[in-house]
């Protein structure tokens, strides 16, 4: 079952398309992360689906509802973390949970407690007076209290120093282990969305690219390099050509299957001393951007 599924999604600003016909599901209880550079449509999408804005065309289901129309039911299941929130500063900490509280029954007091002690906030403290580290952790703690069979994550990284990343990090991984909850995160970290996702989904200029689990994108991706290739070796279907340096030619195989692929590399390659390496998420997706970039460009990978 899919939590949210998107059909020909598309949003316009007067005449800019910030979403271009997306057709995006998330599985219920993964941990789906949408990656891309700023400006490629991340919170758009997010808006889209929280019924913050209407699509120019197509639709968004969450929690198998109409994003159009969700009511007070559906949005007491999804807790909702922005880089841009607003919350009421005049509140202490205390004041901010002891208002949310009575909103939704599927408050967890222990749960509260735990994250309390977890994140380390200054209950009395007013809202204002907190650090911008403190008030995500204050948000995100909101928004977990109740157990949200759905949680939405707008590029929650941003501003935030290593320490705060780790233990915001720390806090979904754990909650979301605690039961079958979704999290949906959109980020341009791509370091911190590594220890988060098992779901992988990346667009740029509105337009989906990849959607697939993690553990098949890394799978299909590798770093081939090259030592002594034949002059004008040029990278063959299904690789991109990251650099030459000497006798050095670097490329990056995205459709990569073991020992298959290898074999095929060191057929056209005679001669070459060969070296695959797996790569991380991140360098994944410089590739993908660059590659993207590239192509809207009009020149070659």
């Amino acid at each position: 079952m899919n939590i949210i599924e998107t059909h020909h999604l598309t949003h316009r600003y007067w005449r800019t398309e910030a979403v271009h016909d997306l057709n995006l599901a998330v599985p219920q209880g993964s941990v789906f992360a949408l990656l891309g550079p700023n400006g490629a449509g991340k919170t758009t999408t997010i808006k889209l689906l929280m019924n913050l804005l209407r699509p120019t065309a197509g639709s968004a289901q969450v929690l198998g509802v109409d994003s159009r129309r969700l009511g007070e039911r559906e949005l007491a299941q999804i807790g909702y973390v922005s880089e841009n929130q607003k919350l009421p500063d005049w509140m202490t900490v205390r004041q901010l949970l002891d208002y949310c509280r009575p909103f939704y029954p599927t408050w967890d007091p222990t749960l509260e407690k735990t994250l309390l002690a977890q994140f380390d906030l200054p209950t009395e403290r007013k809202l204002k007076h907190l650090s911008r580290g403190m008030l995500m952790k204050a948000a995100l703690l909101s928004s977990l209290a109740y157990r949200p069979k759905l949680l939405v994550l707008d590029e929650p990284f941003s501003g935030l120093d290593p320490l705060v990343r780790h233990e915001f990090v720390r806090g979904v991984l754990e909650v979301s282990a605690l039961g079958d909850w979704t999290v949906f995160v959109s980020s341009h970290d791509v370091e911190d969305v590594e220890r988060l996702a098992d779901h992988i989904g990346m667009i740029e200029h509105g337009r989906l690219s990849l959607s697939e689990p993690a553990e098949t994108l890394q799978g299909r991706f590798r770093g081939v390099e090259l030592t002594n290739a034949p002059d004008g070796a040029s990278a063959p279907v299904g690789a991109l050509e990251w650099s030459r340096s000497g006798q050095l030619t670097k490329f990056i195989a995205t459709d990569y299957a073991g020992e298959v692929s290898e074999r095929a590399w060191r057929e056209r390659y005679a001669g070459a001393t060969l070296q695959v390496t797996p790569l991380t998420l991140r360098e994944i997706f410089i590739t993908l951007a660059r590659d993207g970039r590239q192509q809207a460009n009009g020149t070659a990978a």
